[in-house]
């Protein structure tokens, strides 16, 4: 982080992670700063890499996206190139909605959205399992989403 955020910057911050599309004087009304002031700490938050783009949340459960699956990866090679070649591979399949590193029993967790446990399924035979060193996998279904965020808590952030 390039400054400190402030009681201003977070305010602002929660109200976009909020509405991306709230007008500059409606976000000024709410911040309790005028227009120019504003815009130019969205600016500087751009700039300074903290706010990194806008963008439309979509809801995976209308779009029949709502299967989800935990996989634990196990490589049989973690030297430096084979972590490169698996996070490369991993990056091209679209069923992948995020991919960790993992520092424990396992070297990745991988969250998979499909629209079913049979799409799961050849997810995992045809592509997942194909990953560059995969020598193991466990799968979790979750059951039901509880929390599920697109942006860190502003709350959290201390200047």
């Amino acid at each position: 982080m390039k400054s400190a955020l402030d009681s201003f910057d977070r305010k602002i911050l929660d109200l976009l992670t909020t509405d991306a599309r709230m007008p500059i004087t409606q976000l000024s009304v709410r911040v309790g700063l005028s227009k120019t002031p504003v815009a130019a700490r969205i600016k500087r938050l751009e700039d300074d890499g903290i706010i990194t783009g806008y963008r439309a949340v979509l809801s995976t459960t209308q779009l029949g996206l709502s299967h989800v699956a935990f996989v634990e990866v196990k490589l049989a090679d973690t030297r430096e190139k084979s972590l490169r070649d698996f996070n490369a591979a991993a990056k091209l399949v679209p069923e992948i909605a995020e991919c960790h590193m993992i520092a424990g029993g396992y070297d990745y967790l991988l969250k998979v959205r499909t629209t079913n446990i049979e799409a799961y399924r050849a997810v995992m035979g045809q592509r997942i399992s194909a990953l560059p060193h995969v020598v193991s996998t466990s799968t979790y279904v979750a059951m039901e989403t509880v929390v599920e965020q697109t942006n860190p808590p502003i709350s959290t952030i201390t200047s």
